[in-house]
């Protein structure tokens, strides 16, 4: 039987995600910067799409970078 992932955010009870929270959003990035699909994550679905709210508007603010490596 497969194991089934727990949504991080249902476990501890939030109700929003913080886009102004860097390092727990960089861990929903790859190594690219791209933003990890909720079958790699194990989010629930409305908490996929406040990570990814989240993580658009700490890009904007440049919280969070677009892509990683870009200067290296």
């Amino acid at each position: 039987m497969a194991y089934r992932k727990v949504c991080r955010f249902c476990e501890k009870g939030a109700r929003r995600i913080d886009y102004k929270d860097g390092p727990t959003l960089e861990r929903f990035l790859t190594d690219r910067g791209k933003i990890l699909p909720r079958r790699a994550t194990g989010s629930c679905a409305r908490h996929q799409r406040q990570l990814s709210t989240a993580i658009k508007r700490a890009r904007h603010l440049a919280l969070v970078p677009y892509i990683q490596g870009y200067y290296d």
